[in-house]
């Protein structure tokens, strides 16, 4: 490994969230009763049909390798799923799928960006984006957003950030951390403003998709005026489908971008696991209404959720409208002292409430916003009320 390459690995933060979750584990081992409300995942059992089409993989022997870039009958059903749902056209050549979403971004970074480029990342932003983007010899813009305009960017701001160097803008929405989702007028200005700078691409990260509450439901920013040559969709099965250890991710994009993936990959990993593509298939043949039950649930939750932290003195809220995550700002605890503990960062409030309430969060820092801290409501109804008000009990 060059002294170079080994720099940047260095330099990557571990990610927040993995550290949260393997000190929860430390202190469970300890015999401490720890709530998980750290990671995003699913709490929910994968359905049926998707394990029956799983099944049926394994009988019918699919245990070859795959395709690099697919099983051609994937493809088609992805190109499917986003004609229904997204009313973008993509072609089997315009597809990859491969191991989970973070590759897919992975490779596109690698195969876009050149060394000293720049991407435009909303923050908060999902905390692998910066360091993949390092990892390709890019550099990361942060563009503040605040808990007053719903964690959102603004034209303005997406204006104010572009530089000669600006080579792409990624997002999410449904975001992961904050769970606000762009409206389509909202995407409308971000791309009147793109539209002014050709050689700008995005990327478009929709994992969430499916998860969101909003009238007005999901819009893909490819699908708007002049920006379909220009985005590369990202989406997959992990979040909406419960199908996060299948690891399956694919994206849509300009067909110079996709081989690029495709050559990548085949360098790297090749195709991805046979029976979790033919699995799948059957996720996004499938209706969405096959999978509401999740997200009303999710819902629900989040209702609750919302309900229960705003009894909370110091905790700043919004309304996520997708995901399964609240995003309070808690900057209001920064310089006092609890139980001894004086809180200086959001690091130090999620640690606090680690240490004293046995409840695990994440820190906003890591997601490029350190007056926040993650809460993911993934959990059960029972489990996210005994959280609380171990939180409501130390603060």
């Amino acid at each position: 490994m060059s002294n170079h390459l080994s720099d940047r690995i260095q330099s990557m933060s571990t990610s927040a969230t993995l550290a949260m979750a393997a000190k929860a584990r430390e202190l469970r081992n300890e015999g401490k009763d720890i709530i998980g409300l750290s990671l995003g995942e699913p709490d929910f059992n994968i359905p049926d049909f998707i394990k029956e089409a799983a099944k049926q993989a394994i009988d019918e022997n699919y245990s070859s390798y795959s395709p690099v870039d697919g099983y051609a009958e994937l493809k088609k059903a992805i190109t499917l799923k986003f004609k229904r749902d997204n009313n973008l056209d993509y072609g089997p050549s315009q597809i990859v799928v491969s191991t989970g979403a973070k590759q897919s971004l992975y490779n596109v970074a690698m195969v876009v960006l050149n060394p000293g480029e720049e991407v435009i990342l909303p923050a908060p932003y999902w905390v692998s984006y910066s360091d993949i983007v390092k990892l390709a010899e890019g550099v990361p813009v942060e563009v503040p957003t605040g808990i007053d305009s719903d964690f959102k960017m603004t034209p303005a701001q997406l204006e104010a950030a572009i530089t000669p160097k600006t080579r792409m803008f990624w997002f999410s929405s449904p975001c992961n951390p904050s769970g606000s989702v762009y409206s389509k007028a909202e995407l409308e200005g971000l791309a009147e403003v793109l539209k002014k700078y050709p050689d700008i691409y995005v990327v478009s990260d929709e994992i969430y998709e499916h998860i969101n509450f909003t009238t007005g439901g999901h819009t893909s920013i490819a699908g708007i005026d002049g920006m379909y040559d220009r985005t590369i969709t990202v989406n997959g099965v992990s979040k909406a489908f419960a199908m996060t250890g299948w690891r399956i991710g694919y994206i849509g994009a300009p067909e110079w971008i996709a081989k690029g993936c495709t050559k990548l990959q085949g360098q790297v990993t090749s195709g991805a696991n046979a029976i979790a593509q033919r699995a799948t298939i059957a996720a996004l043949e499938a209706p969405v209404s096959k999978i509401q039950y999740m997200i009303d649930k999710f819902h629900e939750r989040r209702d609750l959720v919302l309900q229960l932290l705003g009894e909370i003195d110091g905790f700043n809220l919004n309304v996520p409208e997708g995901a399964f995550y609240v995003f309070p700002d808690i900057s209001a605890f920064f310089g006092k002292t609890l139980k001894g503990t004086t809180i200086n960062s959001a690091g130090d409030f999620a640690l606090y409430l680690l240490e004293h309430a046995n409840v695990a969060t994440v820190t906003g820092e890591a997601f490029g916003n350190p007056n926040c801290i993650r809460i993911s409501y993934a959990a059960s109804e029972a489990e996210l009320r005994e959280a609380i008000a171990r939180i409501k009990a130390v603060v």
